[in-house]
């Protein structure tokens, strides 16, 4: 699985080995008001793997024990208890067990409608996080749906859902700093940014931004910057008939050959086959 990543296919394998508790919109209507695809709870063992070659909406997935492998902006990583990582739309999505190991994890998959799969959405690409009631909140909905289908019990298990969710994916809710800033920076992102020009708007220092988007974000303010730039351009590869050219100067590469490589180490395809791919219908 690691390596060359323009070699993954749309891959569902689970085997007899895994267990999985899931519960679709179509099956509950409180979700589906909620914008959210599915939500579950696994216990997975080799030969778990997925692969989704063009995600259509984000996917917040939690390990609550064990370990498995998931496949984040072009790397391959650890996921243990107590991480949590975020996957948005329009991005190649990966995730396995590993030999000699289980690997408890909970989900939750919102649809391509929602804010939180929108464009303007930031979140962690990893972070920590006991995820243990967020479990519970899952187990919860699928058992009330699986006895009484209470709408207004359902409801408020979905609330309790999207408050843990909300905890995870919006820490610069708590930073307004930080929230400011790349609210700017994705409104102008041709523009030529250095980490002294954004820690100035942001009224403080190059090291305290770097502190602040490190706790807050998981990554250093130009990784940042390169996670916005790209975010923005696979959307507009996904949902757009735009040149590839004009997309790039559009999210700050002069260079298309510096922005098909960038493009290529995040996403794990080379901008033109990332838009062939997104043609078809999303399994």
């Amino acid at each position: 699985m690691a390596g060359l990543h323009e070699n993954l296919s749309e891959t569902h394998i689970v085997g007899p080995r895994t267990q999985q508790l899931i519960l679709r919109a179509e099956e509950c209507s409180a979700l589906a008001a909620r914008q959210i695809s599915h939500i579950g709870v696994g216990d997975a063992a080799v030969p778990y793997r997925i692969v989704r070659t063009h995600l259509s909406g984000t996917y917040v997935h939690a390990s609550l024990g064990g370990e498995g492998r998931i496949l984040l902006e072009g790397r391959w990583r650890p996921h243990r208890a107590g991480m949590v990582s975020l996957a948005p739309a329009h991005v190649l999505h990966a995730f396995h067990a590993i030999p000699s190991k289980r690997w408890q994890y909970c989900w939750v998959r919102y649809m391509p409608q929602s804010p939180r799969s929108s464009i303007g959405f930031m979140a962690p690409v990893m972070a920590h996080f006991d995820a243990e009631a967020l479990k519970h909140g899952i187990l919860g909905l699928y058992q009330e749906m699986q006895s009484r289908a209470d709408a207004g019990a359902a409801m408020l298990w979905i609330d309790m859902i999207e408050h843990y969710i909300s905890q995870i994916a919006e820490p610069l809710q708590k930073e307004h700093r930080l929230r400011a800033l790349w609210e700017t920076v994705q409104k102008d992102l041709a523009r030529n940014w250095t980490v002294s020009a954004l820690a100035r708007m942001a009224h403080i220092s190059g090291e305290h931004l770097r502190r602040l988007c490190q706790s807050s974000l998981g990554r250093s303010p130009m990784q940042q910057l390169t996670y916005l730039r790209i975010q923005h351009a696979a959307h507009q590869l996904a949902t757009t008939q735009a040149k590839i050219e004009d997309i790039a100067l559009r999210v700050g590469y002069q260079n298309p050959f510096a922005f098909s490589n960038t493009f290529k180490r995040m996403t794990g395809f080379r901008p033109s086959l990332f838009r062939s791919r997104h043609r078809s219908p999303d399994a």
